[in-house]
């Protein structure tokens, strides 16, 4: 197997997610902020190129709004900005919906990309399906990403629950999922992490 040719994207890793509407329910999300920026140093030292994305709704919006006090940068995350190769705003779930990721990643003979930041249900997920048909390998830390409490008229889940699904169903096809110790690991040895596939997974689910 060859050596992946990585970049890690910081998705919205915004106080959005700490002081706004949409506060991180689980993991902790202090615990989940400090392991993206275990991954950040992590990558720059390995030479992995880094990339922070921001997600911009229209001036005046609830959430988002570009001249809010919640649209920066987590301070530990901010802190680490210079260390971005690459950064960028959007305007949908996916990174790479109306933006120039894709072209930008091609031009570095990138073909694995690795999603931290919020949310797992949303932009993460919405990121890591949208990479499948343009070719790109997945990799989601677990622990560097999280969600929020959901309930609506189709149903509700606590944010727990919706976390480990996701990181389930993520491993069971789109994606590698591993916890950031074992990705810093994997950077360091030039080795590829290991995801599941839908056919194990469905038999080893039905065996449970």
């Amino acid at each position: 197997m060859t050596t992946p040719n990585r970049a890690l994207i910081i998705i919205d890793a915004q106080q959005e997610y700490f002081e706004g509407l949409l506060p991180i329910q689980f993991p902790d999300r202090n615990e989940s902020v400090a392991r993206i920026a275990a991954a950040i140093d992590a990558a720059a030292n390995a030479d992995v190129p880094v990339v922070i994305v921001q997600h911009e709704a229209p001036a005046g919006a609830p959430i988002f709004d570009p001249a809010g006090a919640t649209f920066p940068l987590h301070p530990e995350l901010e802190a680490r900005a210079d260390k971005a190769a690459h950064q960028f705003t959007k305007s949908f779930a996916s990174v790479f919906a109306g933006t120039s990721l894709e072209e930008w990643l091609r031009e570095r003979n990138i073909d694995t990309v690795t999603l931290v930041g919020y949310m797992t249900n949303n932009c993460v997920l919405g990121s890591a399906a949208a990479a499948e048909p343009l070719g790109f390998s997945v990799e989601v830390l677990s622990d560097a990403t999280g969600t929020v409490d959901l309930s609506n008229e189709a149903g509700s889940a606590s944010a727990q629950q919706v976390h480990e699904t996701l990181m389930a169903l993520l491993n069971s096809n789109w994606a590698a999922v591993a916890t950031t110790d074992a990705w810093v690991e994997a950077i360091g040895s030039g080795s590829a992490l290991q995801g599941g596939n839908l056919i194990e997974s469905a038999a080893q689910g039905r065996a449970a």
